[in-house]
């Protein structure tokens, strides 16, 4: 079973930001925080994307991912590299609500972000032990060849029909006619 970090997260905040800041770790700590949790003995998976608009697709994967390691690392684009590979108009969310929103969830033990349109690199700073991806990038994903170069291996979850955050936005578009 895994432990909560939500067990001590908190008690002293004064607020829900500073909460959550305890699970927040710069782009320039998370090789700080994968070497730490190693020598801890634990195991650590990742898993990245822009999570904009939270779904139960998302909620499976995070959930997924959680079940695979000891540690869940969170990687988020930031709005930045969202623009350049989805669209102007994207993110809904900013990186800070995003951030948050995440960070909220149990099953997430730390979160961070990077500003390239793909997470090889920050991933091969963290060398997970498993990577997880949806079922739409396979087993031979972009990030496949620097997840095993680093001992890991790739872990595959199967999408929840019918949600996608471009459904959602479609839908309130709809709405809005």
């Amino acid at each position: 079973m895994r432990r909560s970090l939500l067990s001590h997260l908190g008690k002293n905040a004064s607020s829900f930001q500073e909460a959550m800041k305890e699970k927040v770790v710069s782009p320039e700590g998370v090789s700080q925080l994968s070497d730490r949790l190693r020598a801890e003995g634990k195991t650590v998976a990742t898993l990245n994307g822009s999570f904009d608009l939270l779904h139960p697709g998302h909620f499976e994967m995070i959930y997924q991912a959680s079940q695979v390691a000891d540690c869940l690392i969170l990687l988020l684009n930031t709005d930045r590299s969202i623009q350049a590979y989805k669209s102007e108009d994207r993110p809904i969310n900013p990186l800070e609500v995003r951030l948050q929103q995440v960070a909220a969830l149990e099953m997430v033990d730390y979160v961070s972000w990077f500003d390239e349109t793909d997470p090889r690199e920050v991933l091969g700073r963290i060398c997970p032990d498993v990577h997880v991806n949806g079922g739409d990038y396979g087993e031979d994903c972009l990030e496949a060849e620097v997840v095993r170069a680093g001992g890991g291996k790739i872990h595959i979850v199967e999408l929840v029909p019918g949600y996608s955050s471009t459904n959602m936005i479609n839908k309130i578009q709809a709405l809005c006619v």
